[in-house]
């Protein structure tokens, strides 16, 4: 029933799935480019037709109220960004306790323009060694999916220039709000 309904969505409103469902039971899912509340929706949706669930997390505030409880069913996973703890090892544990776990991940932090990625994906995938899997949404063509699936090497470097080679032709619902894919740690 949930895949029909996200399929019929999808038609409705004209995009397509594409890519082969990712073959790993554990991995981060890079959730980009992320500049509108809906991408949440066709993630969701086009997972329900990989039939594909996932778990992501969203700041606390979302969570309050009696939409809090829809959001976890949803998958969501309740983040307090107003205190700094160790959340890669929180998301890590994660994995550790789960057989099956694809972790989504909004590399930007944000849906508005930011002038880089946050590096969470990238040290809870490498705590956690899981590989990181190339989620997308792009608004100009109608179309999102999954694509490669990387293992982390270690050199940040390289593994970015990668990353950054595959978001590059990927365009957001507000395209000017899609920063560069470069992580805080490589402009130093």
């Amino acid at each position: 029933m949930r895949r029909a309904l996200a399929q019929l969505f999808l038609r409705a409103t004209g995009w397509q799935p594409e890519g082969p469902r990712p073959a790993s039971r554990r991995y981060v899912l890079i959730a980009a480019p992320h500049t509108s509340n809906w991408d949440l929706v066709y993630l969701l949706a086009i997972a329900a037709v990989y039939d594909i669930s996932v778990s992501w997390m969203g700041k606390d505030s979302l969570f309050r109220g009696p939409g809090g409880g829809v959001l976890r069913r949803l998958g969501g996973i309740a983040v307090d960004r107003t205190h700094r703890g160790n959340l890669v090892r929180q998301m890590a544990q994660l994995f550790e306790e789960r057989d099956r776990l694809a972790l989504v991940v909004p590399a930007e932090g944000t849906r508005s323009y930011t002038p880089h990625w946050r590096s969470g994906f990238y040290h809870i995938a490498r705590t956690a060694n899981v590989p990181v899997v190339l989620g997308y949404l792009d608004y100009q063509r109608k179309r999102g999916g999954f694509g490669p699936e990387l293992v982390l090497t270690g050199d940040m470097g390289q593994d970015m220039d990668e990353i950054r080679s595959f978001y590059s032709d990927k365009v957001g619902k507000h395209p000017q709000r899609f920063g560069p894919v470069r992580l805080k740690e490589e402009m130093v």
